[in-house]
């Protein structure tokens, strides 16, 4: 086989493989170590004399002696454990909720969410897959356009190569030799730069075409305790102070009925009294779970 084709198998297996579900590292490596041996293959040559395992243990040890490539498991593993201690959806939430009144809200949130996670991971694929399925169906299901929707969460994903921690600023500085600490020092600026275009560009278009990013509906507007109105006699569903409202439904076992009447002294009073920490002036959500 010529090189254009054995290349051209090569992409197909990656592809292949990567669908079905194979690790990705693995398929790497076994592309590489299988084709490696075929192009180093010699006639009446012993298995294991093949120049590409020797390649495969040498470049092996290289990597692992380098001491600024340890820091990229680190950080996908401070990446894991952002993610998964759900810190990005609380960050998104409240954002948004802080946001809420002004024009393309979901959109700035979505986008200033993406740059302050991609300082906890330089992943732009972890960044992207995970705000478009936090905030990609909470802006579709706002009403707004599909592609500035999808714009902004893929704009918003790509920051991580520039705000550090950057895994591409690492793996450059390793390979290139150069200190990463002054990549770092470089590409910070711009990278929050880039983000606050972005906002800019996404605030001003909602103004211009409000069409392409409407304002939140009623129904889907985060309501705080000092947004909730009523009248003396109605019954408001109030969450625990882990649990968002936007997530909880009528009949869900952390949630118990309150009466609009009874103020938030009283409520206080009251959480005092069973030894939660709570101040007179904290403006949070209440987490009494008894009426």
């Amino acid at each position: 086989m010529t090189d254009p084709v054995i290349a051209l198998v090569m992409l197909g297996i990656l592809v292949f493989t990567i669908m079905i579900g194979f690790p990705v590292a693995f398929t790497l490596m076994a592309l590489g170590v299988g084709f490696g041996y075929y192009a180093y293959f010699q006639a009446g040559q012993a298995f294991f004399d093949n120049r590409v395992f020797y390649l495969l243990t040498q470049n092996t040890f290289t990597v692992l002696n380098n001491d600024v490539l340890v820091a990229v498991p680190l950080f996908l593993f401070m990446g894991y454990m952002v993610e998964r201690a759900g810190v990005l959806d609380n960050l998104f939430y409240s954002i948004q909720l802080a946001l809420r009144r002004i024009p393309g809200s979901l959109a700035i949130a979505t986008l200033i969410t993406c740059a302050m996670f991609a300082t906890a991971t330089g992943i732009v694929g972890a960044v992207v897959t995970l705000m478009g399925l936090l905030a990609f169906p909470q802006m579709l299901k706002a009403g707004y356009d599909v592609r500035l929707a999808s714009g902004v969460v893929c704009a918003g994903g790509c920051l991580g190569i520039m705000i550090p921690p950057s895994i591409l600023l690492i793996v450059y500085g390793a390979m290139a030799g150069l200190s990463v600490v002054q990549l770092y020092a470089a590409a910070l600026f711009p990278g929050f730069v880039l983000a606050t275009m972005y906002i800019v560009f996404v605030g001003v278009l909602a103004l211009v075409k409000p069409q392409l990013a409407p304002p939140l509906p009623d129904h889907l507007v985060p309501q705080g305790v000092g947004d909730q109105v009523g009248e003396p006699g109605d019954v408001h569903h109030v969450p625990v102070a882990h649990e968002r409202p936007h997530r909880l439904r009528r009949g869900h076992p952390l949630v118990r009925p309150m009466p609009v009447e009874r103020s938030l002294g009283a409520v206080h009073a009251a959480r005092r009294a069973r030894g939660f920490p709570c101040r007179a002036d904290h403006g949070c959500l209440i987490s009494l779970t008894q009426p």
